[in-house]
């Protein structure tokens, strides 16, 4: 059992200035926000200065509980950010990412209080070094054999997670470490009203049709994809049930993809034609965050733009196959705006990039079944967006 390291510290003073250094990923940094509330929270008159990677940036204009953005670059090294950090002359950093660089860089920029969890290689950096909770089940990667052994019968399935396992507790965790309030609230982008209607304007969403978002991408790898031919299905008896738009969404890499989909949506069958914008590609961060707030419901895989849709307030529905919505669910653990569908597949969640058997856990989620949890979420979405 890991002893977590603590050091004295003036724990009944106020740092005049804390530095959180953000995470990575774009669905974990929309994770960290109920964190960042209580932090604020916690320390009301403390400057908060979020340290993060130049691309996710654009996620915190307006945002209540950072008062400044220290971006660094994709390329920058740990000297050159603990040189910045240091001139920041901050008291506390509160690290979000497990990484042995974080800790590195605060340890490097003298920071007096440092507080992170627990991590092999990096505690000794750290004056505080929070240990996860009793009974947290873990993300696990299953090797090929383990899922030969699931898929026969002969192991048993993943454990489900208790709701302190999800990833919004971790964060919160270590603001309760610094005597915050662990309770847990949505995650929340800010995005104006302005914003939205300029995107509205720039991506041609036009108010009074109902705009569905589809993003059938996924970074971490084809595992976590929903087939493109269901996403296909699905929008084409959406658009007949609803006579819906569609906004389809994705990275640069994501292009061809959407291109693909949105001709197929364009081929003439009922006589309508079904509006259609392709955004994949084609949106700074904070567009990406008022084109999503602009749609009525997100049809999307488990990826980023599934997180910041919820964080603005669009449900979204989620076919979930390789990985946990237990662990890395969308908005607040039991959110019943949010619907996330799943099969009974024995080997699911496996935590894998790509699937090493025939990818039951997607396939199983039948076109019917996404098409009605989308119209319910419509339903209970109240106006047109």
């Amino acid at each position: 059992m890991t002893v977590p390291t603590t050091r004295p510290h003036p724990t009944e003073d106020v740092p005049r200035r804390i530095v959180v250094r953000g995470v990575n990923w774009l669905g974990d940094a929309v994770m960290t926000t109920p964190a960042l509330r209580r932090l604020r929270e916690r320390f009301p008159g403390s400057e908060i200065v979020l340290l993060t990677h130049e691309k996710l940036a654009g996620l915190w204009p307006g945002h209540p509980s950072v008062d400044r953005v220290l971006a660094f670059a994709a390329k920058e090294s740990v000297w050159s950010v603990a040189r910045r950090l240091r001139a920041e002359r901050a008291g506390l950093a509160l690290l979000l990412p497990n990484s042995p660089r974080s800790g590195l860089e605060a340890w490097l920029a003298r920071v007096p209080r440092r507080v992170g969890g627990v991590w092999p290689w990096r505690d000794w950096m750290l004056t505080d070094a929070v240990p996860p909770a009793p009974g947290v089940v873990a993300m696990r990667k299953r090797c090929a054999p383990e899922i030969a052994r699931l898929v026969a019968g002969l192991d048993g399935p993943f454990p489900v997670p208790p709701d302190s396992s999800h990833q919004i507790h971790h964060y919160l965790r270590l603001v309760g470490h610094l005597g915050g309030d662990v309770a847990p609230v949505a995650p929340h982008l800010q995005v104006t009203p302005a914003e939205q209607a300029a995107e509205r304007e720039r991506s041609g969403l036009e108010p009074g049709t109902t705009w569905i978002g589809l993003n059938a991408g996924a970074e971490y790898g084809p595992a976590k994809r929903w087939p493109k031919e269901r996403f296909i299905e699905a929008a084409r008896g959406l658009h007949q049930r609803l006579g819906c738009g569609f906004a389809i969404f994705g990275g640069k890499a994501d292009a061809p993809l959407a291109e693909e989909i949105a001709a197929a949506l364009r081929v003439p069958g009922s006589g309508r034609r079904v509006p259609v914008r392709v955004l994949a590609g084609r949106t700074s961060l904070r567009e990406l965050c008022a084109a999503l707030a602009a749609c009525r419901v997100v049809l999307t895989n488990d990826t980023g733009p599934m997180h910041v849709a919820a964080a603005v307030g669009t449900p979204v529905v989620v076919p979930f196959g390789s990985t946990s919505p237990g662990l890395t669910g969308p908005g607040l653990p039991g959110d019943p705006r949010h619907r996330l569908l799943r099969t009974r597949a024995p080997c699911s969640p496996c935590f894998l990039r790509e699937c090493p058997i025939d990818h039951r856990c997607m396939a199983g989620i039948a076109t019917d079944r996404v098409v009605d949890a989308v119209v319910r979420a419509v339903q209970g979405a109240g106006t047109t967006r």
